[in-house]
């Protein structure tokens, strides 16, 4: 079976898939884009497709990988051309659809073809700016603008928006729109202010930093679609029969999609791709989006990422069909979340949103896999979690005990036994996992020379990774270490289980 390209494009005309038409491929690059991840592709990049479907935004996209390999072999072999799987459930109808994405025109390597994303700078019709590059890529790190690439993701966007500042001699006209959609409160605001400092540092000139701030927009944005990626062999096996091709790059996704982007009428007017889809909103305030998506979904997933895989389940929509791991979710959500919101919500929209949630954990064509959300586990936890136990303390004083749960969990699955290739492995239900955090070997030296109690006193206490010492709400601290002892000795899924049999109990 051939590979999806523009060549083979002629012979699918009765495949079950959406493809472009042929001259969607001659689009000007309007956007630039950091990252080439499958939130990017299954949600921004699908949405500049459907607008370019429509003759409404006109535009492709060239985007920036910091690596070479991977996936630019893919997208090279496919004309940059990707299917995206829409499989859900909208208003009681079930949606089952096929698209090729033709938005993406090219994909370059930072590290081998820095000279050739620089020269994008000077092309005029370019408009946007759109990254992903993980809770940890909006980072201030000291970083030398004129390397070839600079190490940081802003340092490079730095380095690009000055190559533009000379190539049009700093006219304010030619500024662009960012639009930064890591999952972090203020992401355009702090991808601003890094930038302002690095052209500091780097001694850039006066004019120039006038211009970035004048010229350009930093617009704070929310993402919010479950984008699982790459489905397992047998159904990737399945769709690429009914289909008639393979792709490399087909991605999955939910039918739901939310990108809310704080920003005036002449933002709009640039990202008018917002008027093809009413799940992309634009307007000066989006706090609330941001506050029932970071804590209610995302905060739910990185508590029960943890437990629900070291109970020994694969995919979030296995869990959420089991009683004890369903219900600890739910109850994870609507009894300790939801209360502790750190911003003023109408009780009635959060529940709505929550119950809508739980909905999509339950898609039944979607497989999210856990070891994929635990990702930057400790970032997440930090920026998604703690402002909500915080506030719930401040509303009640009294112990979240699903939160103090997963947050035992989560010291679990961050025990580091062994080492190999910068990476820590666990073990949990007679295999290995890999920890993808850039904390792993603080935890694997904590958990070799501490046992549990003491090891949850020492994390708990860690004010450099919670801003807070998280041992002085009081009964936390016990909790979460009587849950980690508990586990240590019986198991998560048990555990689990015995929590809410004590529940039961005691009513």
């Amino acid at each position: 079976m051939k590979h999806l390209s523009r060549s083979l494009e002629a012979s699918l005309t009765e495949a079950p898939v959406a493809l472009p038409e042929e001259k969607l491929f001659d689009l000007p690059e309007k956007v630039i884009q950091f990252g080439t991840g499958v939130l990017l592709r299954g949600l921004p990049d699908f949405l500049i497709d459907k607008a370019n479907r429509q003759g409404i935004f006109n535009g492709r996209i060239v985007v920036v990988k910091s690596t070479d390999g991977g996936d630019i072999e893919a997208f090279n072999r496919q004309d940059g051309m990707y299917t995206v799987c829409i499989r859900g459930i909208e208003d009681g109808q079930t949606i089952n659809e096929n698209v090729v994405c033709s938005s993406i025109s090219r994909v370059l390597s930072a590290k081998s073809q820095w000279n050739e994303i620089l020269k994008c700078a000077a092309n005029p019709d370019l408009q946007v700016v759109i990254s992903n590059t993980t809770e940890v890529g909006i980072q201030l790190v000291p970083d030398d603008i004129h390397q070839a690439p600079p190490q940081s993701f802003p340092g490079k966007l730095l380095a690009f928006l000055y190559a533009r500042f000379q190539a049009f001699k700093g006219d304010k006209s030619k500024g662009l729109v960012i639009v930064p959609t890591e999952l972090i409160p203020e992401n355009g605001s702090k991808l601003e202010a890094i930038l302002l400092e690095l052209a500091h540092r780097n001694g850039l000139e006066s004019e120039f930093m006038d211009w970035l701030e004048a010229a350009n927009t930093c617009c704070n944005s929310l993402v919010d679609r479950i984008v699982p990626g790459k489905p397992d062999a047998a159904t990737y096996r399945t769709i690429t029969e009914q289909l008639g091709y393979e792709d490399d790059l087909l991605t999955m996704s939910e039918a739901f999609l939310l990108w809310a982007i704080q920003g005036d009428e002449r933002v709009k007017s640039i990202l008018s791709f917002q008027e093809v889809d009413k799940g992309v909103v634009v307007q000066p305030d989006i706090n609330l989006f941001r506050e029932l998506k970071l804590r209610l979904l995302n905060g739910t997933h990185t508590l029960s990422c943890g437990l629900a895989f070291l109970s020994g389940f694969e995919a979030v929509r296995a869990a959420m069909e089991d009683d004890t791991l369903g219900t600890f979710i739910s109850n994870l959500m609507l009894a300790d979340l939801l209360p502790g919101i750190p911003y003023p919500v109408d009780e009635k929209v959060a529940q709505r949103f929550g119950l809508q949630v739980m909905d999509r954990f339950r898609n039944p064509f979607v497989e999210h896999r856990w070891i994929a959300i635990t990702m930057q586990y400790t970032m997440k936890m930090q920026m998604r979690n703690i402002p909500t136990l915080m506030h719930y303390y401040k509303r009640f004083n009294a112990v979240p005990e699903c939160m103090a749960l997963g947050f035992a969990a989560y010291l679990l699955f961050m025990k580091g036994t062994e080492q190999r290739d910068n990476m820590w492995y666990g073990q949990a239900n007679g295999a290995e996992y890999p920890i993808q955090d850039e904390k792993a070997g603080y935890f694997a030296d904590l958990w070799a020379r501490l046992n549990s109690d003491e090891l949850a006193t020492t994390v708990l206490q860690n004010q450099t990774l919670w801003g807070h010492d998280l041992t002085q709400l009081p009964g936390f601290g016990k909790q979460v270490s009587d849950y980690l002892q508990k586990m240590l000795e019986a198991g998560a899924y048990p555990t689990v289980a015995a929590y809410f049999n004590k529940k039961v109990l005691a009513k």
